[in-house]
C-alpha cells in the first residue's frame, strides 16, 4: 500500500472525511498562535495531538 491511500485509509478510519480532519487542523492552527492556559479545554489539545501525530506516523511509514 502506497503512503498516500494509507493516510486516506487513516483519514477515513478515525475522522470520516478529509473535511474533518481540516477541522481538527485548522483547531491546531489556532492553537497555536493563541495557547494560553484555560484558553482551550484539554480534551480540543489532545485531539488536535493525536491528529498530528497520525500524520506524523501515516507518512513515516
Amino acid at each position: 500500500m502506497e503512503k498516500a491511500e494509507v493516510v486516506w485509509q487513516w483519514m477515513e478510519d478515525w475522522y470520516g472525511s478529509p473535511e474533518e480532519l481540516a477541522k481538527v487542523l485548522d483547531l491546531a492552527l489556532e492553537m497555536l498562535f493563541y495557547l494560553e492556559e484555560d484558553t482551550f479545554d484539554r480534551k480540543e489539545v489532545q485531539k488536535v495531538v493525536a491528529a498530528l501525530r497520525g500524520i506524523a506516523v501515516g507518512l513515516r511509514k
